[in-house]
């Protein structure tokens, strides 16, 4: 009897594999203002769909019993809200993600927190999601918050809104109340692109059109909250994407074999089919594509695929294969809306690591052209973006970069930026459009070479970087090193920070986004001047330390030497050549570094030098000497 229905068991389940494989997958963000039942509302949904085994009833019976809201009900809100923390102040503050299915569709279920303080983690689950479920108080009506997370879905690329009008046990379901609040959302989001938006009168807690219609709304004509998620039409606006794959690996198993591997991003690809190298612009075709399930005929967007070229052209890791006829958009400059996350405001001119579905450069934004304000949309001129703020602004990268505008392609639209020092992720970013202004700037031959030129002057070009506090003995000590190498016949020049603000840098003051571009600057003539063969004398404060590792960068190797001139702030204070510190302390100048704003000290210079008791001549000879042992 069992070998005769092992057969038959074998096949049902391979069946019921396959269902599950042909199922398309809606990826849905829940979001809203606080207490506003968003995770009460995806433990309902899971709930009632009978999509909780019987040891998690068991264990949310048993928190809810603990932790619950509900009295002697179950508090759905905590299958959801699985962080201690969370469970305790009652609210979400991390995105969870569930999985789960119906018969007609899988779905991936984003619930993102309701404070204002964590706009980034509701920004990380809207950037995948295709849906979302906005939620609010019935009684509340369309708050701040509500209208934030609309405005950065909008943004964001999602184009199918359901307002899920919860707690209508509260206002005991009166149709007015919900016609008030749909009416006012759609005259609220009517400019923000979404393609539909659905209001859904309900009560998560007790289940009312979550799953089944309501017998409390028989007014309401309109699907229940899952009838929408199961019915939506999302997959044709990926399909009609152009096709592109970024190159993550290049695959060179033997001599005979070279394939580019990657997941596909947009779009889909057949053999045969035309693709042009997006940076070199080469176009060749696809000879092969291979999984890990063998050899296919044509490849669509999540698969991840190894695909062969029938030309050998110059592809590598970084670079991405896009439609011929529909190429993707290469540039080193571009605008972008920015959303920023770090504790540390954003500072035009400071240098930050972008990082795209292919590419990882230094970037800059060069730019900051105005904040938005997400409660009412009103534009800001600022010099700086506060954590979670919006903001558009110009963006310029050392390379150029392989991208899409975000609102054509989302997968290829978006970028983070990385601090260089703590590498943490600081900001997310959605490009708008290239700016191609810089492809008219070509570097120009010259035949007149930097070697050449330090030959001439019998000498190797360097910048001597030195660092500290005002009134630390930096502009001393270099003055002193200048006349000694000038009188051993070395070509010099100082840059000495109060000296070039008389002109260079006349239209700069003391911000931190103003000291970031006064060094900015100042690390690019310090360049230009080596390349003149000369050794740079460099005096500046420089109170951060990326800045100093960007002028670092710029220089060639061993170029770049950095002195810490390391005078504690008391002895500075004392001393006070120019009275600055005692006006600092009094009010009358502000961001003053050391008393209104920060200076970070070198974690490696190349010279350490400690004033207190020692003389700047023979500080400067101590320069002078390690000069010489470097050559």
């Amino acid at each position: 009897m069992a070998s005769s229905e092992e057969p038959t068991a074998a096949a049902g389940v391979a069946d019921y594999l396959r269902q599950q494989e042909n199922k398309s997958i809606l990826r849905f963000l829940t979001c809203g203002s606080v207490d506003d039942g968003k995770s009460t509302l995806i433990g309902r949904l899971l709930y009632d769909t009978r999509l909780i085994f019987e040891d998690q009833l068991a264990a949310l019976e048993r928190d809810s019993a603990k932790h619950g809201t509900n009295g002697s009900e179950i508090d759905f809100a905590l299958l959801v809200d699985g962080l201690e923390a969370e469970r305790e102040q009652g609210i979400t503050i991390d995105v969870a993600y569930r999985f789960f299915a119906t018969d007609k569709r899988k779905f991936i279920v984003a619930d993102a927190p309701g404070h204002e303080e964590y706009t980034r983690n509701m920004a990380t689950g809207a950037s995948t999601a295709e849906l979302a479920i906005v939620l609010l108080d019935a009684r509340q009506g369309i708050r701040p918050q509500t209208k934030r997370h609309s405005f950065i879905a909008s943004l964001l690329g999602i184009r199918h809104i359901i307002l899920a009008v919860n707690k209508m046990d509260l206002v005991d379901f009166d149709q007015e109340v919900f016609r008030r609040i749909a009416g006012e959302y759609a005259e609220f989001a009517r400019d923000l692109g979404f393609v539909t938006i659905q209001p859904i009168p309900l009560s998560a807690r007790h289940g009312d059109n979550v799953t089944t219609k309501s017998a409390r709304t028989t007014w309401y004509e309109g699907p229940t909250l899952l009838d929408e998620l199961e019915t939506v039409s999302v997959d044709w606006e990926t399909l009609e994407k152009p096709f592109r794959l970024p190159v993550q690996y290049v695959s060179r198993p033997s001599a005979d074999f070279r394939g580019l591997a990657g997941q596909i991003a947009s779009g889909s690809i057949a053999a045969g089919d035309r693709v042009r190298v997006a940076k070199s612009g080469q176009i060749t075709r696809i000879k092969q594509i291979v999984t890990a399930d063998g050899v296919l005929e044509r490849a669509r967007e999540g698969q991840a695929v190894t695909v062969v070229l029938e030309d050998d052209v110059d592809v590598a890791r970084g670079n991405m294969l896009v439609s011929a006829d529909s190429p993707a958009h290469v540039a080193d400059q571009f605008q972008a809306h920015l959303i920023w996350f770090d504790t540390k405001a954003l500072i035009p001119g400071r240098n930050y690591i972008l990082r795209t579905e292919c590419d990882s450069v230094t970037a800059t934004v060069t730019a900051l052209k105005h904040s938005i304000d997400i409660n009412n949309f009103a534009r800001k001129a600022v010099r700086s973006l506060e954590r979670n703020e919006l903001g558009v602004c110009n963006v310029s990268v050392q390379a150029p970069i392989v991208f899409d505008a975000y609102k054509d392609n989302r997968n290829t639209g978006n970028f983070i930026l990385i601090d260089r020092m703590s590498n943490a992720t600081v900001g997310a970013g959605f490009i708008d459009f290239p700016l191609y202004r810089a492809q008219n700037i070509q570097w120009q031959a010259l035949d007149v070479s930097k070697q050449s030129r330090s030959a001439l002057m019998n000498q190797r070009p360097a910048v001597l970087w030195l660092t500290g506090l005002s009134g630390s003995g930096k502009s001393t000590i270099a003055n002193n090193l200048e006349k000694l190498l000038h009188a051993h016949g070395r070509h010099t020049i100082l840059l000495d920070g109060d000296n070039v603000r008389h002109g260079l840098n006349r239209d700069l003051g003391f911000t931190d986004a103003d000291r970031v571009e006064n060094i900015r600057r100042i690390a690019e003539v310090a360049k230009l001047m080596t390349e003149a063969g000369l050794i740079v004398i460099v005096s500046f404060i420089s109170p951060f330390r990326s800045e100093r590792q960007f002028a670092r960068e710029l220089l060639g190797k061993d170029e770049f030497i950095e002195v810490f001139v390391d005078t504690p702030i008391e002895e500075c204070i004392r001393r006070d050549p120019k009275g600055l510190y005692k006006r600092a302390m009094t009010g009358a100048i502000r961001n003053f570094t050391g008393i209104g704003s920060p200076y970070e000290p070198p974690e490696n210079p190349e010279l350490h030098l400690r004033t207190v008791g020692t003389d700047p001549a023979e500080l400067a000879v101590l320069i002078q000497h390690y000069l010489e042992r470097k050559g």
